[in-house]
């Protein structure tokens, strides 16, 4: 058996199947990928028009996406399952689960690349972490078309930004009131809902397990950092969930 994930280190989308795949004790290699430089690599993957990560590699067979690689890990390895048996209770993960892809992914990428963007020093050694280092240099000298094509896929700007900040801040509240009243947010265990609700916003409050160099404090911009402050009671609800669970 060979598992292979094709990923970007910093993506929260490629952490929450690493964190399912450790979850469920496999043993796996990652590839990490520059974005860019990503595409000709996972069209030859896949063969479609979809270039995004992450893509797992099992033996030949890929899976692109994250809900459908933890659909495809629990069918294929059904140990530690992280999908509900119960119908009622699946049908409530899958739904925070696709609540949470569509949104709190979303909106914390495009907040957060909003500020960051504007900081290349801080920002190039996350977007090529795990590559190798003479990415940086080359990613330094490219970097201002760069920021415009992620701006432009990503559809990031001032007003999008905003946006994303009450989208997250909807969400961080949801979240928090349910896991004031309930252990888990569906059943009595921890299920693929958990997971991607602290893999999601786990770029807001940076683990210490995540393959990347968080910027130290003084190099955080300061909205950001505000915003942190602010909604550090909340955020620190999910920051337990990937203690408990990563």
């Amino acid at each position: 058996m060979a598992l292979k994930l094709y990923q970007f280190a910093i993506s929260h989308y490629c952490e929450k199947v690493r964190w399912a795949l450790d979850y469920k004790g496999l043993n796996y290699q990652t590839v990490t990928l520059l974005p860019g430089q990503h595409i000709k690599t996972v069209r030859q993957l896949t063969g479609g028009k979809d270039t995004s990560v992450p893509v797992l590699d099992h033996d030949g067979h890929c899976v692109q996406g994250s809900a459908q690689i933890l659909d495809y890990l629990d069918q294929t390895f059904p140990e530690r399952p992280l999908t509900p048996s119960d119908p009622e209770l699946r049908d409530q993960a899958l739904g925070w689960e696709r609540r949470l892809d569509d949104e709190a992914g979303p909106a914390v990428r495009c907040y957060a690349y909003h500020h960051f963007l504007k900081r290349p020093k801080v920002v190039i050694p996350m977007l090529t972490a795990g590559t190798p280092f003479y990415n940086r240099y080359l990613l330094s000298l490219v970097f201002s078309r760069v920021e415009e094509t992620m701006r432009q896929w990503m559809k990031i700007n001032e007003k999008t930004s905003e946006k994303s900040r009450l989208v997250m801040e909807q969400l961080l509240t949801d979240l928090a009131e349910r896991y004031r009243q309930h252990s888990f947010l569906v059943g009595d265990s921890f299920t693929r809902a958990d997971l991607t609700a602290a893999a999601m916003f786990a770029p807001m409050f940076q683990p210490a397990a995540y393959p990347v160099p968080w910027p130290k404090a003084n190099k955080i911009p300061a909205d950001i950092k505000a915003w942190l402050e602010q909604w550090q009671p909340q955020l620190q609800v999910l920051s337990k969930v990937y203690q408990d669970h990563r």
